[in-house]
């Protein structure tokens, strides 16, 4: 199906630059865009890549050069490109209601327009908000408490006494609730210290696949509001996330840690127990965290240092061939022999 660009411009309040009646069938990226296709240009680096593409059309900023080819203009190419992507693709949402080979306790409640996939399991006296989404093979214990339209994907296990906001998605395979990894040394062996806390997951956060978060052995692990956890991301117990964090890729924070809000973890850093990490901090991928971190730091390396110190060291290492070589060179001009 083919969409005029004045159509799409009314959707994103755009203004087209060229002729309106310009006919799109499928909106794609800039090096993929072909014949008949609107592409995002956004910006003026692109310009070279825009030249040469052979796509019919092009979302661009305001200010973007004139061209020969239709432009729809709008204030926020990126998100309006969204808006038309959705727009076009239709509505995909799981179809509403419980499917006849879910598992629900008696006790438990469904909010309005509610949906239970196939082979999901909900436990005993667990509340379920409006227009949650629970796909297949879903486990929800007992007792949990899920906001409104809530997403669950296919085999999230969520256990007991867990509550989470509205509009919080979890991603397939991410366990809310499993054990902390809490052991005593007592009498030549490492005994489990019970786990009886809970989690607690507030509004608008998304957990990405495989991804963890441990109930506390004591009280609540929590993270909070706007936060964004990317796959195979491990939040231990006690940990109490801040508001609009991110968290790459293998990051792993281990328990008792606090983060402020803002706070930015790339891929595969690591937070040792016990660390406070300030808000609008920023940990570089595979940074080592061992100690508490001010407020607004950028951390490099391990152990994780500010970023001057960490460049400053890191230049000092890279020499460290050159200033063997001139030991050696030193060393035997003495007669020392030349082994360094």
């Amino acid at each position: 199906m083919a969409f005029p660009l004045k159509q799409l411009a009314e959707w994103v309040q755009g203004v087209v630059s060229g002729d309106g009646d310009t006919a799109v069938g499928r909106l794609r990226p800039l090096n993929e865009a072909e014949a008949g296709d609107l592409t995002l240009v956004d910006g003026d680096k692109n310009l070279r890549a825009w030249a040469a593409s052979p796509a019919t059309a092009a979302v661009v900023p305001l200010a973007f050069p004139d061209d020969p080819r239709p432009l729809l203009r709008v204030a926020d190419p990126f998100a309006a490109f969204q808006t038309m992507l959705l727009r076009i693709r239709g509505d995909r949402s799981s179809p509403r209601g419980v499917h006849p080979t879910a598992v629900i306790h008696s006790t438990a409640q469904l909010g309005p327009n509610a949906s239970v996939g196939p082979n999901a399991v909900i436990g005993e006296g667990t509340v379920l908000g409006a227009n949650a989404t629970i796909h297949a093979g879903v486990v929800v214990g007992r007792f949990c408490a899920l906001g409104d339209d809530v997403t669950l994907h296919p085999r999230v296990v969520i256990y007991d006494d867990c509550t989470l906001g509205d509009r919080v998605t979890l991603h397939a395979g991410a366990v809310i609730g499993a054990d902390g990894f809490g052991y005593r040394f007592s009498g030549g062996k490492h005994v489990k210290v019970p786990q009886v806390g809970t989690v607690v997951i507030e509004d608008d956060v998304e957990i990405g696949a495989n991804s963890t978060v441990d109930r506390a052995a004591l009280g609540t692990t929590r993270v909070g509001a706007g936060t964004k956890i990317d796959n195979l991301v491990l939040v231990s117990h006690n940990c109490r996330i801040g508001r609009h964090n991110i968290l790459a890729g293998q990051v792993g924070i281990a328990g008792s840690c606090t983060t402020g809000d803002y706070v930015i973890m790339g891929g595969q850093a690591g937070v040792a127990d016990h660390c406070d990490i300030g808000a609008e901090s920023i940990l570089a991928a595979q940074s080592g965290v061992i100690g508490d971190v001010p407020p607004k730091s950028r951390m490099f390396g391990m152990p994780a240092m500010p970023g001057r110190e960490f460049f400053k060291v890191t230049a000092y290492a890279l020499k460290v061939p050159d200033l063997r070589k001139d030991v050696k060179r030193i060393k035997a001009h003495l007669g020392l022999g030349d082994e360094a």
